[in-house]
């Protein structure tokens, strides 16, 4: 099987986290892929600031430099004329987080600062040494994604945050109301509100019960609750078939079963309507709705959560996409803000994520592609009450 890559490119990071510096004929030996692969992944990791290009190599991004690459790196254009130098930490480089890290970087770059990257592969134990790497690096200031537990963080990750050396602005995480720490600036996507939107869409189109399918990740509490929201405004069943409970990442085993069950709801056409989250099991729940001889959209209708893979498709997926690089974007500006005036007012920002309208709910394109409002900065106004409206959030 033909490697996918963002395997490839994990392991070209692992590579170069061990050694700190590798050329890149060496990284194609090492990985069994031809120079111009490997030159392609170093480039791909350094736009995003995964690792550092330097002269037919790749740097770990905090590596001590030899005296050649000292050289090298001082005969080389400045990269952060302003002398700021930031710091991100978040849980993987594949997988909804690129655009993030993408989003920030140009941030940093308009502004001359440089930023640095960090990855914990969701070990709760790695983000303290991550964040001590970048401070010892000399960030002034950090974002963060913890690999929290999807409940939350527990009272160790809030003292944690309580004793970060530098200030910082969390990034698709957030502090439960009334706990310490609730005045650290954050910036997330509004799920709840994707969630919501995705299911009046299909509400919109006739449908008169809608499941949700959903794994346990950090994004499922907030769809859980938008769409409890949703089918309640609207009048509909609770068709919640997502893994209940859970609190860490994943749950196949678990999720497997739930998704059985909506394929015999599928089967005997009770529902002939999901809102899924991650887009692979929408694909997934395609592929197995088409070997029952289910037609998408003519028998049954998916609008999938996070728009990473679903125009991939064999039926191009409608989805509700956050706007991942805004939130970077939106995240870095913040911390510059920060640390510009420590002050400050907290800020809670939340972006609007966006309905992306494809073949597999059988709506026409031009019926409309937005959930409402384009992606941009709106304030955080808390949980989401029964009625639809919303709990300001101090």
């Amino acid at each position: 099987m033909r490697e996918r890559v963002d395997e490839r490119h994990k392991r070209v990071l692992r590579l170069v986290r061990e050694h700190g510096s590798v050329r890149v004929c060496d990284l194609a030996t090492e990985l069994g892929i031809s120079v111009e692969t490997a030159r392609r992944d170093v480039a791909a990791l350094s736009d995003v600031g995964l690792v550092r290009r330097l002269h037919g190599s790749a740097l770990w991004p905090t590596a001590q430099l030899s005296p050649r690459e000292a050289r090298l790196a001082r005969e080389a254009p400045p990269v952060a004329p302003c002398g700021l130098v930031l710091g991100m930490v978040v849980p993987a480089v594949g997988y909804f987080y690129p655009s993030v890290i993408r989003g920030a970087r140009n941030a940093a770059a308009a502004t001359g600062a440089r930023l640095l990257v960090a990855t914990t592969e969701y070990h709760r134990a790695q983000d303290t040494t991550r964040i001590e790497t970048l401070v010892e690096a000399g960030a002034n200031g950090l974002l963060l994604t913890p690999s929290w537990s999807v409940a939350g963080p527990d009272a160790g990750d809030l003292q944690e945050l309580a004793d970060l050396p530098v200030p910082a602005v969390l990034v698709e995480r957030y502090v439960p109301t009334g706990s310490p720490g609730t005045e650290i600036d954050r910036v997330s996507s509004a799920h709840a509100d994707g969630a919501a939107a995705g299911v009046r869409h299909l509400a919109a189109l006739g449908h008169r019960r809608v499941a949700l399918l959903c794994r346990t990740t950090h994004t499922s509490p907030a769809l859980r609750q938008g769409y409890r929201v949703a089918v309640d405004s609207l009048g509909l069943p609770d068709d919640d078939l997502s893994p209940a409970g859970g609190r860490e990442w994943g749950g196949d085993d678990d999720f497997r079963r739930h998704a059985d069950r909506l394929l015999e709801l599928a089967a005997a056409g009770e529902v002939r309507a999901a809102l899924v989250h991650t887009d692979a099991d929408a694909i997934d729940l395609l592929r197995r709705l088409t070997a029952r001889g289910l037609r998408v959209p003519g028998d049954f209708a998916i609008v999938c959560y996070d728009d990473e893979l679903a125009a991939l498709a064999d039926v191009p997926l409608t989805s509700v996409g956050p706007a991942k690089r805004a939130v970077g974007e939106a995240a870095l500006k913040l911390l510059l803000r920060r640390l510009e005036d420590p002050g400050a007012e907290s800020s809670h920002v939340a972006l609007v994520p966006r309905l992306k309208v494809r073949k597999s709910c059988g709506a026409p394109a031009a019926s409309g592609t937005t959930a409402g409002t384009t992606p941009g900065p709106r304030p955080d106004h808390g949980p989401l009450t029964p009625n639809g409206t919303s709990l300001t959030a101090s």
